[in-house]
């Protein structure tokens, strides 16, 4: 069997992307919402099967993939998060990038040789790697219309990726991924008046009307939070909302708090654009936390160590 297993955002199904339209093939499809990274867990992989590993931690899924590569199977894996100690192995081909400014898909893009490159500088995008892709644009010789129309279609696709469950996304994942498959070039998406893009379009903008009306709850020299209610429009747009704040305002870090019901938040945390780093250090500070060093997140904050998230982000800026 082959399984494929990729992040629920934009970074992640586009990584898969660009290798399904190099290499097309059947496939047992893995994946969920943003959050949802520990996704070898759910894979039972044996000898002779092979893995292909897109845009989760492999701190994240140390364990499972130690078993599968115990059982036999071959994985590739390919990442742009914290990875602690990497299991040295035949079976494994490891691909990871730990640099602020590239993402998965520009791991794929290097090694396909830039064959679907403007499918990759819409990951970007949509990765909030805004500098970048426009870098790798400028080297194509795009327009600033070209470069709009991949950044929308990269924001609208990592904005579908969240939620706290597939429920409160608009195209499941794979769903997504299978419906792109049929594009081997981006404008063609934007073009296709039935595509999943003009659908995202209209419900983000939506979406983000209401997020937009919202002022911040905290806001200090080192950071600005804003909190969103509990509903599923607050946590399809938080990431994206994170991304909008951090580009308004590049000297600062952003945190989205969503409140998730039970007393705890769901924290999307934005390093400084003029600064990328610390993000995931600071949410790894707490039990269901980690990330990238630009962006970061927690699963279950709770509200009376909301104080203490705050000292923290503020105490490792000011420093």
């Amino acid at each position: 069997m082959h399984f494929d297993v990729f992040n629920g955002d934009a970074d992640g199904i586009i990584a898969l992307l660009q290798l399904r339209l190099a290499e097309p093939k059947d496939s047992t499809l893995v994946t969920g919402v943003k959050r949802d990274i520990q996704l070898l867990d759910r894979v039972g992989a044996v000898a002779g099967d092979r893995v292909v590993a897109l845009d989760i931690s492999m701190q994240k899924n140390k364990a499972a993939l130690e078993k599968i590569l115990a059982a036999g199977a071959e994985v590739f894996y390919a990442d742009h998060h914290q990875a602690g100690d990497i299991p040295q192995n035949a079976n494994l081909a490891a691909h990871i990038d730990l640099d602020a400014n590239i993402c998965t898909a520009l791991i794929i893009d290097q090694l396909l040789e830039g064959r679907f490159r403007t499918w990759a500088m819409t990951a970007a995008y949509g990765d909030n790697l805004i500098a970048k892709a426009d870098q790798l644009a400028d080297e194509m010789e795009l327009n600033l219309e070209q470069k709009a129309q991949l950044k929308e279609l990269g924001t609208l696709i990592n904005y579908n990726g969240y939620g706290s469950e597939v429920e409160d996304l608009h195209f499941h994942p794979a769903a997504l991924f299978q419906a792109l498959l049929a594009y081997d070039d981006p404008f063609a998406v934007i073009a296709d008046q039935h595509s999943p893009f003009h659908v995202l379009r209209k419900a983000y903008q939506a979406d983000m009307d209401e997020a937009l009306s919202i002022s911040p709850t905290y806001r200090s020299a080192e950071v600005a939070l804003f909190e969103l209610p509990n509903q599923a429009s607050s946590r399809r747009v938080s990431g994206v909302y994170g991304n909008h704040l951090a580009n308004q305002n590049p000297s600062s870090a952003h945190a989205v708090l969503t409140e998730n019901g039970d007393g705890q938040y769901t924290v999307s945390l934005r390093a400084p654009l003029n600064n990328k780093q610390g993000a995931g250090d600071i949410c790894a500070l707490f039990p269901t936390g980690g990330g990238r060093a630009a962006a970061a997140g927690i699963n279950a904050l709770p509200k009376e160590q909301l104080n203490a998230f705050i000292e923290a982000v503020e105490r490792y800026y000011r420093d």
